[in-house]
């Protein structure tokens, strides 16, 4: 072969080689001339794109990003170029630099089915789920049969609540591409949020036929193992998810939850501190100067912050740790949500309530609420179950006294919560917020019991069944002057019983000592572990389980038998 003439035709010569070899699959040695070609010619453009693509591929994503930059300072105008630059950005979840390069890409090539798929991608990654539905819209519109864009639109219709349209966006991508793991597992995600935990199992599995490496598809399925009970199976699928990828903090939460689900609590306290490294959390974790404390050195003299850090319920829960931390001779500054403050005051072993947003006082180390059980060693025989630990305030109490046995006139007075909150936002808390939750008119066949007063304990927009029932005449409705868990309490305490979905209020009844019936789904919290009727938590709590996932029927058949047997004892009168 004649030797080029001079450097140009050898680097044109050199690059005509290396793509040759890479369209064939010769990598490595692609790889290598390229790097070549870059020593004679640092800024060769089409080199350092070619080999940004080529690490992209080989999953070494930070060497793309760099190669591909470098590539874009020499020409700008490159809009392929721009579009894996910001596939590459959105791998390293920078989703705002990939959004812009995306654009970039798009300003130069507007009719860029890839561009917009990235695009689409970077703007779910910043919870920008229609924006991203339109970009993939637009993407498929431009090129019907794009697998991807099928499959990515069907995570943000997810993203956005509407599961059986991300099913038929996956089965789109499917009939495209039959062997597309991903699309596989999706389908399954989407089968999950329709209560189909069979049928997703059947996608994760096809899923990992496909790819027996698929970490989020064995995550997956153990997910959907624990939906039909199958918690065994579940921490096996989670530890092949954990041989693959050591480092997976859905995983490890995810088996952390089913480690404390089967009372094994001192292996899932442990895990249960991956929470932090999730990328739903990560953001919000507190940096603090002082150090953490996880009972790995002595208190004594010591003031320690123990703070909260997830729902108002597990605030509710897990101050009871107060007094036990203060028995290790610190002094307790305790940081809670707003609507927990005043309640909180009675709480024994705090010595300062400080409400969230507020300046913090000086303190040495600091705690959250949830890790105490960790620091504290806490296994099934040492959970602290006394109640009462906290109080309302007497004076309210006597006032709601009066007027609660006026509405009663004997009967049993039983407060009534049908919905837990709703987090629209986040797809695994949008699934566990409506599996938990009920509809006003679920609770029907309770209303009609003999000798009961029912008393609406429903805050937030599921109160509003309340007054459009039918029903509505038979549970009296104080709630408009209920604005915080103290005012709550004084109600509460005047009640015989409350019946309660699995959220804030039953935590207040439990923690005042009242007895409380909380209506459990199938696929249950953690905290009231496995297949029993009762709550280490709350001595005087009773659990209404599931027999299977959504059969609410079975359970409110139950507790009306109960109610009524209760209510005849209670009353001594038919």
């Amino acid at each position: 072969m004649k030797k080029p003439a001079n450097l140009a035709q050898q680097l044109d010569h050199m690059l005509r080689q290396a793509v040759a070899l890479q369209q064939n699959g010769a990598f490595a040695e692609a790889q290598e001339l390229y790097r070549e070609i870059l020593e004679l010619k640092p800024r060769h453009v089409d080199a350092l794109q070619l080999l940004g693509a080529l690490a992209l591929q080989g999953g070494r994503i930070e060497e793309g990003v760099d190669l591909l930059s470098k590539a874009l300072a020499v020409n700008s105008k490159q809009a392929a170029v721009h579009s894996n630059l910001a596939y590459a950005l959105n791998a390293l979840h920078r989703f705002d630099e990939a959004l812009a390069s995306a654009n970039r890409a798009l300003a130069l090539q507007p009719q860029f089915p890839d561009a917009l798929n990235n695009r689409g991608n970077a703007q779910a990654g910043l919870d920008q789920p229609l924006d991203a539905l339109a970009s993939f819209d637009r993407a498929i519109a431009l090129a019907a049969d794009f697998a991807q864009a099928w499959n990515n639109r069907a995570c943000v219709l997810r993203d956005l609540g509407r599961p059986e349209d991300a099913l038929a966006s996956c089965d789109r991508a499917l009939a495209l591409q039959p062997g597309y793991a991903e699309a596989w597992s999706n389908r399954g995600n989407a089968l999950s949020d329709m209560n189909e935990p069979q049928e997703a199992e059947r996608s994760y599995q096809r899923a990992l036929e496909l790819a027996p490496g698929f970490v989020d598809a064995w995550n997956n399925l153990g997910l959907t193992q624990i939906d039909q009970g199958r918690h065994a199976q579940a921490l096996a699928s989670y530890q092949r998810a954990l041989a693959l990828d050591p480092e997976a903090a859905e995983t490890h939460w995810n088996e952390a939850l089913c480690l404390l689900q089967l009372g094994q609590l001192e292996a899932g306290w442990r895990k249960y501190e991956w929470r932090w490294e999730r990328s739903r959390i990560k953001a919000s974790r507190r940096v603090m100067a002082q150090p953490l404390w996880l009972g790995d050195f002595s208190l004594a003299g010591k003031t320690i912050l123990l703070h909260a850090e997830q729902g108002l319920g597990d605030t509710l829960q897990f101050c009871r740790y107060a007094g036990m931390v203060a028995k290790l001779g610190a002094k307790v500054i305790l940081e809670v949500q707003p609507e927990l403050r005043r309640l909180m005051s009675t709480l024994d072993g705090a010595d300062q309530i400080v409400e969230a947003g507020e300046p913090l006082p000086p303190f040495d180390c600091h705690c959250p609420l949830l890790s105490l059980p960790l620091a504290l060693g806490t296994s099934p025989g040492t959970i602290p179950s006394s109640t009462p630990y906290l109080f309302a305030e007497p004076a309210a109490a006597r006032a709601w006294g009066e007027r609660v046995d006026a509405d009663a006139q004997g009967r049993l007075k039983v407060g009534l919560v049908w919905a837990g909150g709703s987090r629209p936002h986040v797809a695994e808390l949008r699934k566990n917020d409506a599996r938990r939750s009920l509809t006003f008119a679920r609770f029907a066949p309770l209303l009609d019991v003999p000798n009961v007063q029912f008393f609406s304990l429903q805050k937030g927009p599921a109160a509003q069944q309340l007054s459009a029932s039918e029903w509505a005449a038979h549970v009296v409705d104080h709630t408009g002057e209920l604005h915080d868990f103290a005012d709550t309490a004084a109600l509460v305490a005047n009640l015989d019983l409350v019946i309660s979905v699995d959220t804030s209020t039953a935590h207040l009844a439990g923690a005042l000592d009242k007895p409380v019936w909380i209506l459990n789904r199938f696929d249950t919290c953690w905290r009231w572990m496995l297949e029993r009727s009762d709550a280490p938590w709350y001595p005087r709590a009773r659990l209404f389980r599931q027999p299977s996932l959504g059969d609410w029927d079975s359970v409110m058949e139950t507790v009306r038998a109960a109610l009524a047997d209760h209510a005849l004892a209670r009353t001594g009168v038919d």
